[in-house]
């Protein structure tokens, strides 16, 4: 677990009892990936404050000892124990964000009392289940490994169930070769789908496959060692194409664009990858690819497609449009 030092000028003590709350929730299965370090703290010390853990978590507390905090007494608890200066109007913050995902898993329940209060009432109070304390006063001891494991047991824990989610809305993309990708969704991606299912197998036929991006992964799939043979440029350069792809019968590089809202194969960006290219021992082809034809009609109207390149919509896919003039499909 990543031990996370905050940018401040709180004391060390204070620094390293979040950091201890942050361990014990990733344990418990809170996902922390993505959250900015300001974000973490503050779940870490609403963690602590429901606790009343200052310094040593043999002394937490729960609802069985009668103990919880309201957002406001949580703020105040920052204030007071851990050298903060959040302001007490911000309290709304509290379920909303600091502790919603302690609430959704339940390591967080609001009280009893007054059921029909407001959930963001400044009044209502929030308290540790015991089942939670009873785990974290054995933190920093010999039982603690024990203890969690058996707290574990049996559970989907909430990081591992968002990834989880989260794959089952990937996008499988099958390279020639049958090796598949997983892509995550959006029209980009449906259309990179699109020009390595379907424009490949037309007009790259038997094509590898040497580089794909992603927007949430920019090097999905990169097969460094063949560009490294053809003399690609540098493959880890800003300007890489969506895909690359090379006909090895043919001996040809196919450098495709996959539009979207941006994004074409436009007279500057040929002369920029002709000039990364020029050692290159392929024979380049260069493509923009649109989901529709009407989104291509849109984009002709400014001009932004190149001479000496080919164009290809996902509605149309047995057909290219030609910026070449005097041939067909080949390398320049």
């Amino acid at each position: 677990m990543k031990n996370y030092i905050f940018k401040s000028t709180k004391s060390k003590p204070v620094q390293k009892i979040i950091n201890e709350a942050i361990d014990i929730l990733f344990s418990i299965g809170i996902p922390l990936e993505g959250k900015k370090d300001r974000g973490l703290e503050k779940m870490a010390m609403s963690f602590l404050a429901l606790l009343d853990v200052k310094k040593k978590w043999k002394n937490a507390k729960c609802v069985e000892d009668n103990y919880g905090l309201s957002s406001k007494e949580v703020i105040n608890y920052f204030n007071t124990n851990f050298e903060d200066k959040i302001s007490p109007g911000s309290y709304d913050d509290v379920p909303r964000e600091y502790l919603k995902l302690l609430l959704v898993t339940d390591f967080v329940v609001k009280s009893g009392i007054n059921p029909k209060e407001n959930y963001n009432s400044p009044t209502r109070k929030y308290v540790i289940p015991k089942f939670l304390r009873d785990l974290v006063i054995h933190y920093k001891t010999d039982k603690w490994l024990t203890k969690l494991k058996e707290f574990n047991k049996d559970k989907i824990l909430l990081r591992e169930e968002i990834k989880r989610l989260r794959n089952l809305d990937l996008l499988p993309v099958i390279l020639p070769g049958g090796k598949e990708l997983k892509f995550s969704p959006g029209s980009h991606n449906e259309l990179q789908k699109e020009i390595i299912e379907s424009f490949l197998p037309r007009f790259g036929q038997d094509c590898l496959v040497l580089y794909v991006g992603d927007g949430a992964n920019k090097s999905l799939y990169k097969n460094e060692e063949e560009l490294k043979r053809l003399n690609f440029f540098n493959i880890s350069h800003g300007m890489l194409p969506d895909i690359v792809a090379y006909n090895k019968n043919k001996n040809w590089l196919f450098l495709i664009e996959a539009f979207y809202s941006t994004g074409t194969i436009s007279e500057i960006r040929l002369k920029e990858l002709k000039k990364n290219l020029s050692k290159c021992k392929a024979g380049l082809i260069f493509v923009t690819a649109f989901l529709t034809r009407e989104d291509f009609r849109k984009e002709m109207g400014g001009n932004s497609i190149a001479w000496e390149t080919e164009v290809w919509t996902a509605d149309n896919k047995d057909h290219l449009v030609h910026f070449n003039g005097h041939k067909f499909l080949g390398p320049m």
